[in-house]
Protein backbone atom coordinates (compact mmCIF):
# COMPACT_ATOMS: atom_id res chain seq x y z
CA UNK A 1 0.00 0.00 0.00
CA UNK A 2 1.14 3.53 -1.25
CA UNK A 3 1.74 5.70 1.91
CA UNK A 4 1.18 9.35 1.19
CA UNK A 5 3.87 12.04 1.47
CA UNK A 6 2.59 14.21 4.40
CA UNK A 7 3.82 17.55 2.32
CA UNK A 8 0.78 16.30 -0.34
CA UNK A 9 -1.94 18.65 -0.70
CA UNK A 10 -4.73 17.50 1.78
CA UNK A 11 -8.42 16.69 -0.03
CA UNK A 12 -11.28 18.67 0.69
CA UNK A 13 -14.57 17.62 2.91
CA UNK A 14 -12.67 15.65 5.61
CA UNK A 15 -12.70 16.54 9.47
CA UNK A 16 -9.54 16.48 10.88
CA UNK A 17 -8.57 13.26 13.32
CA UNK A 18 -8.24 14.12 17.02
CA UNK A 19 -4.92 12.93 17.15
CA UNK A 20 -4.70 13.65 20.76
CA UNK A 21 -7.39 12.17 21.95
CA UNK A 22 -6.15 8.89 20.02
CA UNK A 23 -3.16 9.45 21.52
CA UNK A 24 -4.16 8.63 24.74
CA UNK A 25 -3.86 5.02 23.77
CA UNK A 26 -0.11 5.15 23.51
CA UNK A 27 0.93 2.57 26.40
CA UNK A 28 -2.12 0.54 26.50
CA UNK A 29 -1.50 -3.57 27.30
CA UNK A 30 -3.39 -6.59 26.46
CA UNK A 31 -2.39 -9.89 27.13
CA UNK A 32 -3.78 -12.81 25.98
CA UNK A 33 -3.18 -16.74 25.76
CA UNK A 34 -3.41 -20.04 24.06
CA UNK A 35 -2.64 -23.40 23.91
CA UNK A 36 -0.87 -24.77 20.84
CA UNK A 37 -3.02 -28.01 19.76
CA UNK A 38 -2.29 -30.26 17.56
CA UNK A 39 -5.52 -29.47 15.75
CA UNK A 40 -4.57 -25.77 14.86
CA UNK A 41 -0.81 -27.27 13.92
CA UNK A 42 -2.48 -29.53 11.44
CA UNK A 43 -5.26 -26.46 9.60
CA UNK A 44 -2.35 -24.25 9.56
CA UNK A 45 -0.13 -27.15 7.54
CA UNK A 46 -2.99 -27.96 5.39
CA UNK A 47 -3.74 -24.30 4.71
CA UNK A 48 -0.25 -23.96 3.52
CA UNK A 49 0.20 -27.47 1.82
CA UNK A 50 2.96 -28.14 4.75
CA UNK A 51 3.92 -32.02 4.77
CA UNK A 52 4.32 -33.61 8.28
CA UNK A 53 2.14 -34.13 11.34
CA UNK A 54 1.41 -32.58 14.58
CA UNK A 55 2.56 -34.81 17.58
CA UNK A 56 2.73 -33.01 21.14
CA UNK A 57 6.04 -31.99 22.11
CA UNK A 58 7.34 -31.10 18.66
CA UNK A 59 8.27 -27.54 17.10
CA UNK A 60 5.24 -25.99 15.58
CA UNK A 61 5.84 -24.25 12.22
CA UNK A 62 7.12 -20.46 11.67
CA UNK A 63 4.31 -17.63 11.97
CA UNK A 64 1.96 -19.85 13.45
CA UNK A 65 1.56 -17.61 16.37
CA UNK A 66 -0.31 -14.82 14.19
CA UNK A 67 -3.14 -17.60 14.25
CA UNK A 68 -3.09 -17.90 18.39
CA UNK A 69 -5.45 -15.70 20.32
CA UNK A 70 -7.30 -13.39 17.87
CA UNK A 71 -9.66 -10.73 19.20
CA UNK A 72 -13.06 -12.54 19.58
CA UNK A 73 -15.79 -9.87 19.32
CA UNK A 74 -19.31 -10.87 19.28
CA UNK A 75 -20.68 -11.46 15.60
CA UNK A 76 -23.50 -8.42 16.94
CA UNK A 77 -20.33 -6.20 17.96
CA UNK A 78 -18.85 -6.54 14.15
CA UNK A 79 -19.05 -3.77 11.91
CA UNK A 80 -20.49 -3.65 8.30
CA UNK A 81 -16.71 -4.47 6.87
CA UNK A 82 -16.35 -7.50 9.11
CA UNK A 83 -14.11 -5.77 11.62
CA UNK A 84 -14.91 -5.84 15.30
CA UNK A 85 -16.20 -2.17 15.95
CA UNK A 86 -13.65 0.51 17.35
CA UNK A 87 -12.05 1.41 20.92
CA UNK A 88 -10.75 -1.29 23.36
CA UNK A 89 -7.01 -2.30 23.44
CA UNK A 90 -6.61 -0.39 19.94
CA UNK A 91 -7.76 3.52 19.79
CA UNK A 92 -11.27 4.16 18.26
CA UNK A 93 -9.97 5.58 14.66
CA UNK A 94 -13.10 6.82 12.83
CA UNK A 95 -11.57 5.80 9.15
CA UNK A 96 -12.94 3.05 8.02
CA UNK A 97 -10.29 1.28 6.26
CA UNK A 98 -7.93 -0.53 8.03
CA UNK A 99 -4.87 -2.69 6.70
CA UNK A 100 -1.50 -4.25 7.77
CA UNK A 101 0.98 -1.83 6.59
CA UNK A 102 4.20 -3.89 7.92
CA UNK A 103 6.19 -5.05 10.82
CA UNK A 104 9.08 -6.57 11.96
CA UNK A 105 10.04 -10.31 13.61
CA UNK A 106 12.78 -11.05 15.59
CA UNK A 107 12.81 -14.95 16.34
CA UNK A 108 14.23 -15.47 19.71
CA UNK A 109 12.99 -19.55 19.97
CA UNK A 110 10.33 -22.08 18.77
CA UNK A 111 7.26 -22.50 19.82
CA UNK A 112 6.00 -26.16 20.37
CA UNK A 113 2.89 -28.46 19.98
CA UNK A 114 1.19 -28.82 23.33
CA UNK A 115 2.61 -25.37 24.78
CA UNK A 116 0.74 -21.80 25.58
CA UNK A 117 1.39 -19.24 24.25
CA UNK A 118 1.20 -15.82 25.52
CA UNK A 119 1.27 -12.33 23.67
CA UNK A 120 2.08 -9.38 25.62
CA UNK A 121 0.94 -6.19 23.38
CA UNK A 122 1.38 -2.63 23.95
CA UNK A 123 0.45 0.40 21.97
CA UNK A 124 3.82 2.30 21.17
CA UNK A 125 2.43 4.95 18.77
CA UNK A 126 -0.55 6.45 16.97
CA UNK A 127 0.23 9.64 14.77
CA UNK A 128 -2.03 11.10 11.99
CA UNK A 129 -1.04 12.59 8.50
CA UNK A 130 -3.50 14.32 6.14
CA UNK A 131 -2.19 13.99 2.55
CA UNK A 132 -3.82 14.62 -1.56
CA UNK A 133 -5.55 10.89 -0.40
CA UNK A 134 -7.17 12.21 2.94
CA UNK A 135 -6.33 11.31 6.48
CA UNK A 136 -4.47 8.43 7.56
CA UNK A 137 -3.49 7.00 10.85
CA UNK A 138 -0.85 5.07 11.95
CA UNK A 139 -0.91 2.66 14.81
CA UNK A 140 2.16 0.81 16.13
CA UNK A 141 2.19 -1.93 18.09
CA UNK A 142 4.58 -3.65 19.99
CA UNK A 143 4.16 -7.77 20.47
CA UNK A 144 6.11 -10.02 23.13
CA UNK A 145 5.24 -13.94 22.36
CA UNK A 146 6.40 -16.65 24.77
CA UNK A 147 5.74 -20.06 24.52
CA UNK A 148 5.52 -21.73 28.26
CA UNK A 149 7.49 -18.90 29.72
CA UNK A 150 10.29 -18.39 27.14
CA UNK A 151 10.45 -15.55 24.84
CA UNK A 152 10.08 -16.96 21.31
CA UNK A 153 8.70 -13.99 19.28
CA UNK A 154 9.45 -9.84 19.36
CA UNK A 155 7.15 -8.22 16.60
CA UNK A 156 6.34 -4.89 15.79
CA UNK A 157 3.11 -4.52 14.09
CA UNK A 158 2.50 -1.30 12.27
CA UNK A 159 -1.45 -0.41 11.33
CA UNK A 160 -3.04 1.98 8.57
CA UNK A 161 -6.29 3.38 8.77
CA UNK A 162 -7.65 5.34 5.71
CA UNK A 163 -10.82 6.78 4.33
CA UNK A 164 -13.28 4.66 2.63
CA UNK A 165 -13.15 6.78 -0.94
CA UNK A 166 -9.09 6.92 -0.57
CA UNK A 167 -7.44 4.95 -3.55
CA UNK A 168 -4.55 4.37 -1.80
CA UNK A 169 -5.17 0.41 -1.89
CA UNK A 170 -6.33 0.31 -5.28
CA UNK A 171 -3.41 -1.10 -7.73
CA UNK A 172 -1.16 1.28 -9.18
CA UNK A 173 -0.82 -0.30 -13.12
CA UNK A 174 1.65 2.12 -14.33
CA UNK A 175 3.87 1.18 -11.59
CA UNK A 176 7.41 -0.04 -12.56
CA UNK A 177 7.16 -4.13 -12.82
CA UNK A 178 8.95 -6.11 -10.22
CA UNK A 179 12.37 -7.89 -11.07
CA UNK A 180 12.38 -11.34 -11.40
CA UNK A 181 14.03 -13.20 -8.22
CA UNK A 182 17.29 -15.57 -8.54
CA UNK A 183 14.86 -18.16 -6.09
CA UNK A 184 11.21 -17.42 -7.64
CA UNK A 185 7.88 -19.72 -7.58
CA UNK A 186 4.25 -19.18 -8.57
CA UNK A 187 1.26 -18.80 -5.76
CA UNK A 188 -2.33 -19.45 -6.62
CA UNK A 189 -4.87 -17.27 -4.58
CA UNK A 190 -7.56 -18.99 -4.54
CA UNK A 191 -10.61 -18.15 -2.65
CA UNK A 192 -9.99 -21.46 -0.17
CA UNK A 193 -7.12 -20.77 0.63
CA UNK A 194 -7.68 -16.72 1.84
CA UNK A 195 -10.89 -18.18 3.41
CA UNK A 196 -9.08 -20.91 5.39
CA UNK A 197 -6.61 -18.05 6.76
CA UNK A 198 -9.59 -15.98 7.66
CA UNK A 199 -10.56 -19.15 9.69
CA UNK A 200 -7.41 -19.51 11.36
CA UNK A 201 -7.02 -16.22 12.12
CA UNK A 202 -10.46 -15.75 13.06
CA UNK A 203 -10.53 -12.69 11.01
CA UNK A 204 -13.61 -11.38 9.73
CA UNK A 205 -12.78 -8.63 7.33
CA UNK A 206 -14.89 -9.23 4.52
CA UNK A 207 -12.53 -7.91 1.75
CA UNK A 208 -10.81 -11.81 2.37
CA UNK A 209 -13.68 -13.77 1.61
CA UNK A 210 -16.75 -11.79 0.69
CA UNK A 211 -16.35 -11.46 -3.30
CA UNK A 212 -19.64 -9.44 -3.60
CA UNK A 213 -19.03 -6.82 -1.12
CA UNK A 214 -15.44 -6.97 -1.94
CA UNK A 215 -16.21 -5.79 -5.68
CA UNK A 216 -19.39 -3.98 -5.31
CA UNK A 217 -18.55 -1.82 -1.28
CA UNK A 218 -15.13 -1.24 -1.64
CA UNK A 219 -14.77 -1.24 -5.22
CA UNK A 220 -11.75 -3.67 -5.55
CA UNK A 221 -11.58 -5.85 -8.61
CA UNK A 222 -11.14 -9.23 -6.26
CA UNK A 223 -10.91 -10.22 -2.78
CA UNK A 224 -7.45 -9.01 -1.25
CA UNK A 225 -4.79 -11.39 -0.25
CA UNK A 226 -4.25 -11.04 3.30
CA UNK A 227 -0.63 -8.93 4.59
CA UNK A 228 0.03 -11.87 7.18
CA UNK A 229 -0.55 -14.51 4.98
CA UNK A 230 2.28 -13.12 2.18
CA UNK A 231 4.27 -12.33 5.04
CA UNK A 232 4.20 -16.21 6.45
CA UNK A 233 4.74 -17.02 3.17
CA UNK A 234 8.13 -15.17 2.59
CA UNK A 235 9.13 -16.44 5.95
CA UNK A 236 8.42 -20.19 4.96
CA UNK A 237 10.15 -19.46 1.53
CA UNK A 238 13.21 -17.16 3.10
CA UNK A 239 14.07 -20.69 5.64
CA UNK A 240 13.89 -22.84 2.09
CA UNK A 241 16.17 -21.29 0.33
CA UNK A 242 18.87 -21.04 3.15
CA UNK A 243 18.30 -24.01 4.62
CA UNK A 244 17.29 -22.26 7.95
CA UNK A 245 14.99 -20.37 9.75
CA UNK A 246 15.89 -16.21 9.95
CA UNK A 247 16.59 -14.48 13.00
CA UNK A 248 14.67 -11.29 12.11
CA UNK A 249 11.83 -10.43 9.20
CA UNK A 250 11.65 -6.83 7.93
CA UNK A 251 8.48 -6.55 5.72
CA UNK A 252 5.94 -3.50 4.09
CA UNK A 253 3.36 -3.75 1.83
CA UNK A 254 2.88 -1.45 -1.01
CA UNK A 255 0.12 -2.72 -2.90
CA UNK A 256 -2.54 -5.10 -2.29
CA UNK A 257 -2.57 -8.67 -4.21
CA UNK A 258 -5.80 -9.81 -5.14
CA UNK A 259 -7.19 -13.33 -6.29
CA UNK A 260 -7.67 -12.77 -9.93
CA UNK A 261 -4.47 -14.06 -10.79
CA UNK A 262 -1.68 -15.90 -9.69
CA UNK A 263 1.41 -14.07 -7.61
CA UNK A 264 5.03 -14.97 -7.34
CA UNK A 265 7.24 -14.97 -4.23
CA UNK A 266 10.94 -13.82 -4.86
CA UNK A 267 14.20 -14.13 -3.27
CA UNK A 268 18.16 -12.87 -4.04
CA UNK A 269 20.75 -12.58 -2.26
CA UNK A 270 21.47 -9.23 -0.20
CA UNK A 271 25.05 -8.73 1.82
CA UNK A 272 24.16 -11.05 5.10
CA UNK A 273 20.79 -11.93 4.11
CA UNK A 274 17.65 -11.79 1.56
CA UNK A 275 16.26 -9.21 -0.11
CA UNK A 276 12.50 -10.88 -0.65
CA UNK A 277 9.07 -9.50 -2.47
CA UNK A 278 5.89 -10.88 -3.47
CA UNK A 279 4.33 -9.41 -6.72
CA UNK A 280 2.67 -10.13 -9.92
CA UNK A 281 4.05 -11.92 -12.90
CA UNK A 282 5.22 -8.08 -14.11
CA UNK A 283 3.42 -6.52 -11.82
CA UNK A 284 4.80 -4.52 -9.47
CA UNK A 285 6.15 -5.06 -5.66
CA UNK A 286 3.12 -6.06 -3.09
CA UNK A 287 5.14 -6.87 -0.20
CA UNK A 288 9.14 -5.65 -0.01
CA UNK A 289 10.77 -7.99 2.80
CA UNK A 290 14.43 -8.61 4.09
CA UNK A 291 15.46 -11.53 6.44
CA UNK A 292 18.95 -11.76 8.09
CA UNK A 293 20.79 -14.58 9.70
Amino acid sequence: MRQPSPDEPASEGTAPLDIEHLREWVGREETVSEMVTEALVSRFRATFDLPGDARAGEDAPSMIHLCLAPPTAPTSALGPDGHPVRGGFLPPVPLPRRMWAGGAFTFHGTIRIGETVTRHSTVRDVTAKRGRLGDLCFVTVDHRIESDGRLAIEERHDIVYRAANSKAGTPQPSGEAAPHGTYRVDIEPSAARLFRYSALTFNGHRIHYDNPYTRGTEGYPGLIVHGPLQATQLVQFATTVRGMHPKRFDFRSLSPLFDIADYTLNASEDDDGLKLWTSYADGPVAMDARATW
